[in-house]
């Protein structure tokens, strides 16, 4: 019987013992990790000011959402284009369903948008709805084949933090490679590759 995988999340103490090893890596390791199939790549929306939602939040229409701007929107088609050059070619790509975050994806331009709900914000939820996300989200990623990805996932801070323990800023993430026979996850930080440009 094949050895379940586990996933730190940030869920109640049972959740916790699990480990996940976070390591900060040299550019050239991430390059090098980019193009391997076991790896999951957890990206922060592109540049979207402000905090959360406003008041009229509708999920369905973007004009009620806190969007990308004009910054944003550049900082994704660099993410893309700058990810295609270190050979990052995902087999699936997919996103929240918040516009900030298809936006990102669909910019990027690394293959067709799939909305994954797992991966949407829980910005205002109570902590119950926000936990079963979380294990749903977790049992997701268990099931991702090792030998098929890479994976590119977009998303939003709190879902990045609740899932691995590591802020993100707007367009970085964490890289997290993906055992294929158990054993603890390697959780590497992934800077915006737009930082400093």
């Amino acid at each position: 019987m094949p050895t379940r995988r586990h996933f730190v999340c940030a869920l109640p103490a049972a959740w916790l013992s699990l480990t996940i090893s976070p390591v900060r890596a040299q550019t050239t390791a991430l390059s090098a990790a980019l193009g391997k199939p076991d790896t999951v790549l957890v990206l922060r929306h592109a540049r979207a000011p402000g905090v959360g939602d406003p008041d009229q939040f509708k999920l369905g229409d973007c004009a009620t959402q806190r969007n990308l701007d004009a910054q944003g929107r550049s900082q994704a088609r660099l993410s893309g284009e700058r990810l295609k050059s270190a050979r990052f070619r995902p087999t699936l790509v997919a996103s929240s369903a918040w516009c900030r975050c298809q936006d990102t994806a669909r910019l990027m331009d690394l293959g067709p948008v799939h909305t994954e709900p797992l991966l949407n914000s829980f910005f205002n939820a109570d902590r119950a709805t926000r936990d079963a996300q979380m294990q749903k989200l977790s049992r997701y990623v268990d099931g991702l084949d090792p030998r098929g990805g890479p994976y590119l996932f977009v998303t939003h801070q709190v879902v990045i933090t609740a899932l691995t323990r590591h802020d993100a800023e707007s367009a970085g993430g964490v890289l997290i490679e993906l055992p294929s026979k158990g054993g603890a996850r390697k959780a590497t930080v992934f800077p915006a590759l737009t930082s400093g440009s």
